[in-house]
């Protein structure tokens, strides 16, 4: 697995960008906006969703080791979420800060229930960081969406997203349905990751830069991938995540491999 952020840069990039998305929040006109990448969701129920996720992982972590999530969260008992703006913005802050507390507290090797315990991805506090800062950067992009300002998502963000969605989402031993393929994600920035499916399962490994060839992928022919996708990093994640259509993309290849890679749910 290729090397992840520092701890410290993940729990930086989850404060930014929980600042970034309460401005969008905070400029919107309506929060009744409808969300276009979110359609069943309006702006209020999208900052109930993500401040609900940094309450859940909070409490989850701060239980340590478990085979199952904590039967209670933060959350449970305490007041329903605001609905009015100044009272909900606070209330995101203090969402926000439950969850960089509880990730402070436990270090980054700290062991704790994930839905991903079957993926590359480890049970861990900095596993969970570095998940969450992909669902407040994608979160961040919807908020911007649905007052007509989308940006790019950072950079340090962007690059380790790729991987760690193919890492934690798509990487499980669950057999791949279909005939075996690989799969390969460059990065326009200079990454490039190639996810083999197989009746094994799926697994990730970072394609090497031209002219060096590490071990992890020495038996691997950079050129016998069914089917790639080429774009900014940004562009790669939020095509990942269902914000942006696949044919955003550079395609090469069996350009059906990615409508089966969307439809696959592993379990």
């Amino acid at each position: 697995m290729a090397k992840t952020l520092e701890f410290p840069v993940l729990l930086r990039l989850i404060d930014e960008r929980s600042v970034a998305f309460r401005a969008a929040v905070s400029a919107a006109p309506s929060l009744d906006a409808q969300v276009p990448t979110c359609p069943e969701w309006t702006l209020i129920d999208l900052v109930h969703h993500l401040g609900g996720v940094h309450r859940f992982w909070a409490a989850t972590v701060a239980a340590g080791p478990a085979d199952a999530p904590p039967a209670k969260t933060a959350s449970e008992g305490a007041p329903a979420a605001p609905r009015e703006r100044e009272a909900l913005l606070a209330w995101s802050v203090e969402s926000t800060e439950q969850l960089l507390s509880a990730l402070r507290e436990a270090g980054p090797d700290a062991g704790c229930w994930t839905w991903w315990g079957a993926s590359e991805s480890p049970q861990s506090s900095g596993a969970v960081a570095r998940h969450q800062v992909q669902e407040i950067a994608v979160h961040t992009y919807d908020a911007q969406i649905t007052l007509g300002t989308p940006q790019p998502l950072p950079d340090e963000a962007a690059l380790d997203g790729v991987d760690e969605f193919l890492s934690t989402c798509c990487a499980w031993t669950s057999a791949w349905p279909h005939k075996p393929a690989a799969v390969d994600f460059h990065a326009i920035e200079g990454h490039s990751w190639r996810l083999s499916l197989s009746g094994d399962g799926a697994r990730t490994t970072r394609l090497p830069t031209p002219g060096t060839m590490p071990d992890t992928v020495a038996d691997e022919d950079p050129d016998a991938a069914a089917a790639s996708a080429r774009g900014t990093a940004s562009e790669l994640v939020l095509t990942l995540y269902g914000r942006i259509p696949v044919d955003s993309l550079q395609l090469h290849g069996d350009r059906h491999l990615f409508d089966l890679l969307q439809a696959w749910e592993p379990e």
